[in-house]
């Protein structure tokens, strides 16, 4: 039986490359999306030839939302899961003082996001079937100094999801919001992360596969941070405002 095809949003970052792996090595056909896709074509040539599935490349800007409607109409089969792993972390202190980036990085994380993500889910809840999965951030649990506009914006996502999840429920549509914490990829690359608390690509791809098959709603890829964001939201505070984490 051929399985349905699977949708990766940003599918040129380091995690949308081994999500897209994942859901090739189980044999779903995989629709790649990114800003000039063309340049994608080793990728889909090897994914082709190593899982013996049908890989198709697509054009897509997260920021111009203008264009969201008539991409999703132009995929050759809607995907019956869409991963969105669209994100940029930017530097926190040039954000602090450039009202561009800062605004790219808030409409790369929250805006380009959602608007695809309303548009996917409209035609998913018409059909009555489907899964939506978003990356979202511990970041975004609660605003931190080191970098709370990023922080911000993923706070913003991950309530879409949530929203999204609650209004979809009934509908035969599943939404899962993923907070993967550190990850080792080019965005993090000269970051000094622990390494107990860092995954790797591969290990979010598996886990976003497993909380499609078993219809998690919200996971932390390694589950010490769900522990760590608790303790985290619950500081007061007038004992928070003076930490520096």
């Amino acid at each position: 039986m051929t399985k349905p095809p699977v949708l990766i949003l940003g599918a040129r970052s380091d995690i949308g490359k081994a999500v897209a792996h994942k859901f090739a090595a189980l044999g779903h056909p995989v629709q790649l999306a990114a800003r000039n896709a063309s340049n994608l074509e080793a990728d889909k040539t090897d994914m082709e030839l190593r899982y013996g599935v049908s890989v198709s490349l697509h054009d897509f800007d997260a920021l111009a939302t203008d264009s969201h409607e008539a991409f999703v109409a132009e995929l050759p089969e809607l995907p019956r899961v869409a991963v969105c792993a669209v994100g940029l972390m930017g530097q926190q202190a040039e954000n602090e003082r450039d009202v561009a980036a800062a605004a790219r990085v808030m409409r790369s994380n929250y805006e380009g996001p959602t608007s695809i993500l309303a548009i996917l889910a409209n035609r998913f809840e018409d059909r009555g079937s489907g899964t939506i999965v978003g990356i979202s951030s511990v970041a975004g649990d609660r605003g931190r100094a080191t970098n709370y506009v990023y922080g911000s914006a993923k706070a913003g996502f991950t309530a879409f999801l949530s929203g999204l999840r609650n209004r979809l429920s009934k509908r035969g549509v599943h939404v899962v919001t993923v907070l993967p914490g550190f990850v080792a990829t080019q965005m993090t690359e000269g970051m000094d992360l622990p390494t107990k608390l860092t995954a790797e690509p591969n290990e979010v791809a598996d886990a976003i596969a497993r909380a499609v098959e078993r219809k998690k709603d919200v996971i932390y890829v390694r589950p010490i941070w769900r522990l760590i964001m608790l303790i985290i939201r619950n500081i007061p505070e007038r004992v928070f405002k003076k930490t520096k984490i």
